[in-house]
């Protein structure tokens, strides 16, 4: 069991855990899955004048720094680099950050896109292993704050 199937555990929220080859991206991890990248969380860190934020948006999105700045109320707001977040998460393979801010002890910001779907899939701590859950059990007791954080994609034939 890993850090974060015993955090969903401890707190009643139903998961299916799923195996997968080595996956560095939530693109990565999607493919590995054979799913669509946007049912795949993509977890982001920031760093904020009071430290460390999360940010959580469908894994095909990309961020909008100024959508991030107005919704952290932080114009300095940045992305933590691999170095900093290797160093202050330890316990997590890179690019594996669960989107618990509560087992993080981080602000969670999530993007309303991502409660668009059913069901989500993230990233259980390691490369190798995922989790799917049911969204509105996922964020049911975990305080968030849903905000926009992507830029809309470009339209078909634009």
């Amino acid at each position: 069991m890993s850090l974060v199937t015993d955090h969903l555990q401890r707190h009643g929220v139903a998961f299916e855990t799923i195996p997968h080859s080595q996956a560095y991206t939530s693109i990565d991890e999607a493919k590995a899955l054979g799913i669509d990248a946007d049912e795949v969380l993509k977890i982001v860190v920031l760093d904020t004048e009071a430290g460390h934020a999360l940010v959580v948006v469908p894994g095909g999105r990309r961020l909008d720094m100024k959508l991030v700045k107005k919704a952290v109320a932080d114009k300095h707001v940045h992305l933590a680099t691999e170095e900093e977040v290797e160093r202050d998460f330890p316990d997590y393979e890179l690019g594996t950050l669960p989107p618990l801010g509560s087992a993080l002890g981080a602000p969670t910001f999530v993007d309303p896109e991502v409660l668009d779907h059913d069901t989500v899939v993230f990233a259980a701590g390691v490369q190798t292993e995922s989790v799917k859950v049911r969204t509105a059990d996922l964020f049911k007791d975990e305080p968030v704050t849903v905000l926009p954080l992507t830029r809309q994609p470009p339209e078909a034939g634009t």
